[in-house]
């Protein structure tokens, strides 16, 4: 029997309407008031009870919809990227930003990804308390609330607005400071947000010129790294390494070169 392969386009719209009805719980919990209900890597990795909430929330919606598929979430989902019957796993971090969330800070979201056969084809990125989202979809575009999104076309460093974010181990934060305080003579400033998929999202539309950082897991960037690179940045790993936990760089095509050297210089793919 052949197997039936879904659109991107379908598969967005899934995402779209699952991660808005969990983005609306998420903002229901917090404006109810939260806790932290654990703590994973270090005793600054926080996890809310939202998170898990929402998570068992989006897991028993994509069951129904697409009971063939996997998942893959942060604090229960699991699988691997071909695991599925169908081809298809779904990406998702059900806060993310969770310690500005915890805090009440506007800069945290839900964001989930479909990948078709180990490819991320659709993903949307919500959020949770401004409403604003972020869609794309594989050949598609990228996309916030209707408005097609080209990234900065800045090809000067010196002028050059760069985001970028810390690991919890202080044994990395300390290597992390190290590259920053380097780079940010070379760069316009820094901008340290503190949710990975907004920050992909921001250089997907301008509103920073490029963004970077080390220990990214696959659902920090999914979904925000296909809005990234549909908005027409480069989204790789240093010295021709894809994208992954060592590194992310999300770069526009004028900016990236002298800001991956300036990165490689620096080892920010490095230390712990």
């Amino acid at each position: 029997m052949t197997r039936y392969a879904p659109t991107p386009e379908e598969l967005l719209e899934i995402a779209t309407g699952v991660a808005r009805d969990a983005a609306a719980t998420a903002y229901r919990m917090r404006a109810e008031g939260v806790a932290v209900a654990a703590t994973k890597s270090t005793v600054t990795d926080v996890v809310t009870a939202a998170d898990r909430a929402v998570e068992r929330q989006v897991l028993e919606a994509l069951a129904k919809l697409r009971p063939d598929d996997a998942v893959l979430g942060e604090e229960y989902g699991a699988g691997e990227p071909t695991a599925a019957a169908s081809g298809v796993r779904w990406v998702l971090d059900p806060i993310d930003g969770t310690v500005n969330y915890l805090y009440g800070l506007p800069h945290c979201a839900v964001s989930l990804a479909a990948e078709v056969d180990g490819e991320v084809v659709a993903g949307v990125v919500r959020n949770l308390v401004t409403g604003e989202e972020w869609t794309a979809t594989a050949g598609g575009g990228a996309w916030r609330d209707g408005q097609r999104l080209r990234c900065s076309d800045e090809s000067d460093l010196g002028q050059a607005l760069v985001a970028t974010g810390f690991g919890y181990d202080a044994a990395r934060r300390a290597h992390q400071a190290r590259v920053v305080a380097e780079l940010i003579p070379h760069v316009r400033d820094i901008r340290r947000f503190g949710a990975a998929a907004l920050d992909l999202c921001l250089a997907a539309e301008g509103r920073v010129d490029a963004y970077y950082e080390k220990g990214l897991a696959a659902w920090d960037q999914a979904a925000g790294g296909l809005v990234a690179a549909e908005a027409g940045l480069r989204v790789t790993g240093l010295r021709g390494r894809p994208a992954g936990p060592d590194l992310v760089l999300a770069a526009p095509p004028a900016l990236f070169q002298a800001l991956h050297d300036r990165l490689a210089d620096l080892d920010a793919s490095g230390g712990p």
